[in-house]
Parts: structure tokens; C-alpha cells; sequence
């Protein structure tokens, strides 16, 4: 039988809540003081890298490399005797998340893909909730033996797929327009020693806001008003190459991800939706390109399957950020993060990382704005059961990374399914 993406990886880091011991799926637990003083900024970010703070409680130490996995089966030549056989295949079986990883660096997956098989797949059972316990009331959830399985199985896909000798070990293995991409997509908190790759679509615009509350430059997560994207912001990538890999060896990383269709969809319904600059800069041509006497399209009437067309024939590379795969614009296998966190257990996640980072107890994730409304399941459903199936299975090896490693299952877009 095909079953569905298992969980991948992320490497586990290690957090610090600010009124206890964290405990998450994406990052193990350690405990530091709560209210231990904070030591003073580093240099400026052009004077070279920035001093190395000994005995800073809770300064991120660099990621340490896990114990390698069970080895690859050995092949039985014909020859051999059967119960030899049997023998080596029993003490060379691979736990199911490193068969899948080798699956995928063989294509295999992207054959079942491009025939249907794995359509009928369904989404993995839902994560046991997690979170650490906090002075802001939060309660204390066991992590469970079914966390701790799905923790070991990510950092085993992700060790399998990192660990090929064509993936890159480093930001300075990548190509030069790669490395700009990742670079310009890493912010920087100085103060509080981290790093945060930030992804469209995926609440990037509040982790703004707390990076300038946290930098002084904004009062409060609370203020309103149309968030600047580039302002009173530190990027990585305008830093010199010392500085960068000093941080990028010392700080401590996180992201967030998101299911990679729902996230396309909400790209396509905000900016072919409610933003002009998108509609006539890439509205305008789709139509063109896609749809038969198109010429006179403002660019607002775009629908779904056109986008996907139109996301088809471009060079992922050259992609728009808030459609561009989230292993693209971060680089997991370049970056080693010490947390990745899910869109669909936002607050808890984000809390987790402002926990480790001993945040001031005032800085919290803001509230969803009352003008948001976000893609819900049964949306999403629509969007897809009304979209050619050839299409959406031609587009998935683009995406397939986000969904195999950070643990998507693929949409389901079979017949029986779209009729209910």
C-alpha cells in the first residue's frame, strides 16, 4: 500500500521559557534561569564579528550533530542462501523515514506522484498539543511517546536528505543567487541573539512587529497601521561574510511553515484579490498568457488554475517570495535551524520562541487582524476540486520538499473525495 509523506524532520534545538521548561515538537527542552541579566549588545554590525558573551545564561550554543542513523541495507547477492538472506534483510531493515528519504533522492515518489498513486493519500494523524508552561497561564502538556517518535522520524528524513553529498553543508556552498535569496530572507536580533528566516504567507508580517518592538523601533505588537517590510529591520545578508557565519554558527534559528498549497492559495486570493501592484505586474500577463482573448484583463479576474499554470512554467529560482517553495527561500539543509514551527499551531510555536529567547514578559504574539480571514480546510477543498488534477500533479515535485520535510500530507484531489 502508498501511504502518504511522513513526518520530516527538524533539527532539535534546545528552549528556554521564560517562566519554565519548554517542551515542543520541533525543538528539545532545557532549562535556563528565567530572570537572569541580559549581557549588552554586541559590536556594531560593520565592525567585524561581534565578541563571543561567556557565561550568558541562555545564549543558544552552536547545534551539536546527532547520532548517525542505522546504516543502508546491504544488497544479498543471488547466490547466497536463503536464510542468509532473510537474515541480512532483518537486521538491515530501515525505520520507515529514512526508506522514504532514500525514495525521494530516487525519484520514486515523483513517479507515484506524476500516476495518481498516492492522490487517495490522507493527512497524518493530528500532533499531541505541546507548549510550555508560562507566567502568561499557559498549561503544561506532556509531549508524549508519539512526540517524541515524530521528532526522532524528522530528524531522520532530514539527516537523510541534508546528508546526500549534492545537498550543501553551509550558506557558502550554495550558488551565488541562492545564497543572496536565504541571505536576504535571515533577520537579525543582536540583542537577543537569533536569527529568524521569514516566509510569505506564513504570519511573517507579526514576527516583523516583534523584532521592531524587541529592537526598540515599535511601542507595541498592537500598533496599526500598514506594516513597512523593510524598515528599522536587520537583514543578513548586508552583513560581511565574518559577521554572517559568526551568527550563523552562535544564534539561535527558527522558522515557520505552512501547508504549501493552503499557502499558495492564500497568496493568490490576497494579491490577485485585494493588491494592485500584483494584479497589473503579474495579474495582467497571466491573463494574457493563459486565457484566450485575455488582452483586455486588468489583472483582478485571475482564477486559480490560471496562477497554477502560470507557477507551472516558472523557473522556481526566479519565483515571487510569496510563492516561492519555503526550502528555497531557507535553505534547511544550508541552515541548521534549531526550530521550525507550524502555522497551524502558531501561537503555541511562537510562544516556545519567545520563551527561548527570554523576550520581555509584554512581547506576545499579536492578535490576527479583524480584516484577515483566513484559508480555511473547506476552501481549500473548493479551490482544489475545481482545478484540473493533471495540473495540481504536475506542479507537486516544485513543492514536494515543503511538504516532505516539514510533514504536509499531499491534497487530496480524488473523484470519490471532491463529490463529498
Amino acid at each position: 500500500s502508498v501511504t502518504a509523506p511522513l513526518p520530516a524532520p527538524a533539527p532539535v534545538g534546545a528552549g528556554t521559557a521564560r517562566g519554565g521548561p519548554a517542551s515542543s515538537s520541533f525543538s528539545s527542552s532545557s532549562s535556563r534561569p528565567a530572570a537572569s541579566p541580559r549581557p549588552p549588545r554586541p559590536p556594531t554590525l560593520r565592525a567585524g564579528p561581534p565578541t563571543p558573551q561567556p557565561g550568558r545564561p541562555g545564549s543558544p550554543p552552536a547545534m551539536q550533530p546527532r547520532a548517525p542513523g542505522p546504516a543502508e541495507p546491504r544488497r544479498v547477492p543471488p547466490g547466497r542462501s536463503r536464510a542468509r538472506s532473510r537474515g541480512a534483510a532483518g537486521a538491515a531493515l530501515l525505520p520507515s523515514m529514512l526508506m522514504f528519504g532514500v525514495i525521494l533522492a530516487s525519484s520514486g515518489l515523483l513517479l507515484m506522484i506524476q500516476r495518481g498513486i498516492l492522490a487517495q493519500a490522507g493527512p497524518p494523524p493530528p500532533h499531541p498539543p505541546g507548549g510550555p508552561p508560562s507566567r502568561r497561564g499557559g498549561r503544561d502538556w506532556p509531549a508524549g511517546l508519539e512526540l517524541e517518535v515524530l521528532r526522532d522520524t524528522r530528524n531522520r528524513t532530514i539527516r537523510a536528505l541534508c546528508g546526500q553529498r549534492s545537498m550543501p553543508r553551509s550558506v557558502w556552498d550554495l550558488p551565488a543567487g541562492q545564497r543572496r535569496t536565504v541571505l536576504r530572507h535571515l533577520l537579525v536580533s543582536d540583542k537577543y541573539r537569533f536569527l529568524y528566516c521569514y516566509v510569505p504567507k506564513v504570519a511573517c508580517s507579526n514576527w516583523k512587529r516583534i523584532l521592531k518592538v524587541l529592537d526598540g523601533a515599535l511601542e507595541s505588537v498592537d500598533v496599526q497601521g500598514k506594516m513597512d517590510h523593510k524598515s528599522d529591520l536587520v537583514f543578513l545578508g548586508d552583513m560581511k561574510p565574518e559577521e554572517i557565519s559568526y551568527r550563523l554558527k552562535h544564534y539561535y534559528k527558527f522558522l515557520f511553515v505552512r501547508n504549501p498549497m493552503e499557502r499558495l492559495l492564500s497568496a493568490y486570493r490576497n494579491k490577485f484579490g485585494e493588491i494592485k501592484e500584483y494584479q497589473q505586474k503579474y495579474g495582467v500577463e497571466i491573463v494574457r498568457r493563459y486565457r484566450k482573448n485575455g488582452q483586455n484583463s486588468a489583472g483582478d479576474d485571475v482564477t486559480f488554475s490560471e496562477f497554477l499554470r502560470y507557477l507551472l512554467d516558472e523557473d522556481v529560482e526566479r519565483m515571487n517570495e510569496h510563492w516561492m517553495p519555503v526550502y528555497n527561500l531557507c535553505q534547511p539543509c544550508a541552515v541548521r535551524y534549531d526550530f521550525i514551527g507550524s502555522y497551524e499551531r502558531l501561537r503555541q510555536d511562537a510562544e516556545q520562541v519567545l520563551e527561548h529567547i527570554q523576550a520581555p514578559s509584554f512581547v506576545r504574539f499579536p492578535q490576527r487582524q479583524a480584516w484577515y480571514h483566513p484559508v480555511t480546510a473547506q476552501t481549500l477543498h473548493y479551490h482544489l476540486c475545481n482545478t484540473p488534477r493533471r495540473l495540481i500533479k504536475e506542479l507537486l515535485p516544485k513543492y514536494i520538499l515543503d511538504f516532505s520535510l516539514f510533514a504536509y500530507p499531499l491534497p487530496n484531489i480524488t473523484s470519490e473525495f471532491c463529490r463529498q
